[in-house]
This record gives structure tokens, sequence and C-alpha cells, in this order.
């Protein structure tokens, strides 16, 4: 007997979940050097040093009251998350809904967020239920989203007066997403149709079949009304942000245009499928900046900051919040 047939092969198990933390570490960088290198090329094309001095008008209080603008947002939508799980029937505290919620962050970067479906992980080894059961939770979460997210950019729009015709499509398709799949018959029927026009994966649609029955919890105005609420004031709060932010760099385009050219720009980068709207959210919101009459090497600058006090600040927090949420997890299963 050699010396490696002593050593015992780890179990499949084991192999598979190192291969898919190797390939969510590759997936990180490689997105974080593609998102560093379009940066450096805008910059570039806009010139080194208009942008540095833009980005050297913000002090570090200034970019502390970004990060606090974008917390406010994770928070209630956090307690979204925990006020539509208990009215599925999960009995799990705030605490613990916030942690699995913000934790769920760490997968932002994977493609079209599915990653972020760990929250479910977490929820099932504490309380038993099954993924099937628990699969309208991140329905209605999104739903949510999409809904508040198109209200508050069409009345950004006729507020500001700017961009109705490029901004009311993506807004109304959010909301007609938003209604459709939270009303389960018409989402039931689609399923149904999906299926017939495919004919495969009849696993698959029957969850979501059966998913779509359970998102009857949710349409009912005392679930949808305050979800929209909380939806609502944390994506405004984002929007604040990037007002606040041009303001400062001295470009005052106002409350209105700034909170639709967010909006606008986050929606947008989120249709192209790609990890955490890389490349489609920073090019709208440049374009959109720049046709608002924000002068390129200030919008360059606005964008780049305001990125990284969304998106990468939600990834730091997830990835700080991760392993705390897996422990605690495992903990309770054990229990």
């Amino acid at each position: 007997m050699s010396l490696t047939d002593s050593i015992p092969t780890p179990p499949p198990h084991v192999l598979a979940a190192s291969k898919r933390s190797w390939r969510d570490r590759v997936l990180f960088w490689g997105l974080l050097v593609l998102f560093v290198v379009g940066l450096i090329g805008l910059v570039t094309a806009t010139g080194w040093r208009e942008t540095w001095q833009e980005l050297q008008k913000l002090t570090v209080t200034q970019f502390g009251a970004l990060l606090a603008l974008s917390l406010i947002n994770y928070v209630l939508r956090g307690v979204r998350w925990h006020f539509l799980a208990a009215r599925l029937g999960v009995n799990l505290s705030l605490h613990t809904s916030l942690l699995h919620f913000i934790g769920g962050f760490a997968m932002t970067i994977t493609p079209a967020r599915v990653g972020e479906l760990v929250r479910l992980r977490w929820i099932r080894r504490m309380t038993g239920w099954t993924l099937e059961r628990l699969t309208p939770l991140p329905l209605a979460d999104r739903a949510f989203d999409m809904a508040a997210m198109g209200l508050v950019l069409g009345g950004g729009v006729l507020i500001s007066g700017q961009g109705g015709l490029r901004a009311a499509p993506v807004a109304a398709a959010a909301i007609v997403t938003a209604v459709i799949v939270t009303r389960p018959m018409l989402l039931k029927r689609i399923v149904e149709a999906l299926f017939s026009l495919v004919n495969r994966w009849p696993r698959l649609f029957a969850t979501l079949r059966q998913s779509a029955r359970s998102m009857g919890l949710f349409s009912q105005a005392g679930t949808s009304i305050p979800a929209l609420i909380l939806s609502a004031v944390g994506w405004l709060a984002e929007g604040f942000a990037l007002y606040l932010l041009l303001k400062w760099m001295g470009a005052d385009i106002g409350i209105a245009a700034a909170t639709t050219i967010f909006l606008f720009s986050t929606l947008a980068g989120g249709l192209t499928g790609a990890p955490g709207g890389l490349g489609g959210a920073e090019a709208s919101m440049v374009f959109l900046l720049s046709m608002s009459g924000v002068p390129l090497h200030v919008a360059v600058a606005a964008t780049t900051v305001i990125r990284i006090t969304t998106l990468w600040f939600a990834i730091a927090l997830g990835a700080l919040t991760f392993p705390f949420a897996e422990a605690f997890s495992n903990k309770s299963k054990m229990i």
C-alpha cells in the first residue's frame, strides 16, 4: 500500500462545495477587476485630473453619510423580508431575519443574483421547511422591490419632467412584473402556459405552480401596502444619496431627477442579467447624468462613488455577515 492509498478521498459533497467556493472567489475577483478596468477606461477618457479633483471634494463624513443612507435601505428591506417571512408562517426573530437578509448580499455577484437563495437554505436549516414551501418568499421579496422601484421611478419622472420616454417603459415593466408575481391565479396560468410551450422539466414547473398558489398570501392589502412602503422608503434613501453626492460635487440636478436616474440605472443593470448589474448600471448612470447636463468627469466620479457605496458596500456587509449566518443556522440545526 502506497502513502497516497492511505489518504481517504473526500466525500463528493465536500468536493462539490470546494469547487463552488473556488468558482465564487474567481467570479468575485474577476468581476471586481472588470469593474475597476471599466472605470479606469472611463476616467482615462474624461481626464484623470478632472475626475480626481471631483473625488477629492468628498470628505470622510460625506462618504459615511452615503454609506448610512445605503444601510437604511438594507435595513428597511431586511425588515420587509422578515415581515413577508412571518406572513408566510416562518417563525424567526427580526434579528435572525436581518442576519439572513444582509448575509445574502455576499452572493449578489452570482448571475441573476440566484446565489441570494442561500437565505432559504438558512431558513430551511432552522425551521425544517422544504425549499418548495419557502419558494414564494424570494419571489414576493423581489416583486415588491420591483413594484416599489417602478412606482418611485414613475413618480420621479412626473415630478422632474425628465427622461419620460426612457424611464416610463422600465417603470411600467417593473410594475407589471410585480403585479403578475403577486397575483396567484395569473401567475399559475403563466407557469402552465410556459410548461405547455417548453414541455420539459415537469418537477421544476410543478414547484413553480405550487409557489404561484402560495403567492396569494402576499396580495392582500394588509401585506402589500406595508411591504411597498418599506421598499419605497428604502430606495428613496438611495436616490437621495445620489442627489447629495451630485450636490457636493457641484451638480445639483434635483432630487427627483437624481432618484429617477439611480433607479432607472439599477433596473437597467438588472435587466442585463449581469451579476450586480455590472456594466449596464454604470453605463446607464453615466449616460443619463450626462444627458441631464452633468459634466462627463463629474458623472464618472459620481457613478464610481455611488456604486461603491451601494453595490460593493452591500457585498462587503454580506461577506462580513455570511459566516455568522452560516454558523448560526448550523448551530440551530444541531439543536
